[in-house]
């Protein structure tokens, strides 16, 4: 089987934090995937330990989990190489129990360390609690678009002067657009994105979610324009 470049990038995130999810246990990194594409974050994807380097060196990555057992490059190679220039939280995946492997990788300068079979809800709960002491969701990088002022911290969303009370679906399609802004997409797209991969709606879903966000926005929701045969396009001069 050949090896390969693996690297796909959420277009949304909560926090404008950039996970890199080094697996090359396909099941095991599309489930950790999705997780963490629930919880809001931008996702990279690396089947070994040189693509995962090739997309740190790339790309701003703001945390790592990294599997040991990884082609081409093992995970500690990955660690030894990211921390001659990075301090960048990394936690460590092994299906190894031993102290041995566990003190080489602290010494290596990994953060964490969960062996398998783990839970995924606590990998995440692990990665929020590094994000956290490393300061990275403090930030609350606010985005104006005319009168549209959003705070993705509070997931805060006003118009002029005025909060609208959005709900959980709005704003998250909100935000896809707003990442997304002057880009065509596809009521596929949103579906996937605000509704997961695993909802199984149809187009009327979303159209009727859109129709709900523009009345919301008032004079605003003209931004969000129709893509005939296509979708839709929230346009930012």
């Amino acid at each position: 089987m050949e090896n390969f470049p693996i690297a796909i990038r959420e277009e949304y995130d909560m926090y404008n934090i950039n996970i890199l999810i080094a697996e090359d246990e396909d099941r095991l990194r599309q489930l950790i995937v999705k997780y963490f594409k629930q919880e809001g974050y931008q996702v990279f994807e690396a089947a070994n330990g040189m693509d995962a380097l090739a997309i740190f060196n790339d790309e701003s990555i703001d945390l790592v989990v990294l599997d040991v057992m990884m082609p081409v490059l093992d995970g500690y190679g990955v660690c030894r190489t990211i921390r001659k220039t990075s301090n960048l939280p990394v936690i460590m995946l092994t299906a190894r129990g031993e102290e041995d492997d566990k003190l080489l990788g602290f010494d290596l300068g990994v953060d964490d360390y969960m062996t398998k079979p783990f839970s995924t809800r606590e990998l995440v709960a692990r990665v929020k609690a590094l994000l956290k002491r490393s300061g990275k969701t403090e930030v609350d990088d606010i985005v104006t678009y005319g009168d549209i002022t959003i705070r993705p911290l509070s997931r805060q969303v006003k118009l002029g002067d005025i909060e609208v009370n959005l709900s959980p679906k709005e704003y998250d399609l909100l935000m896809f657009f707003s990442d997304n802004k002057n880009r065509a997409l596809s009521r596929e797209q949103i579906l996937n994105r605000v509704w997961g991969y695993d909802f199984y709606g149809d187009d009327r879903t979303v159209d009727t979610i859109v129709k709900r966000l523009r009345k919301k926005l008032e004079h605003e929701g003209e931004r969000i324009h129709t893509v005939r045969s296509v979708g839709y396009r929230f346009e930012v001069k």
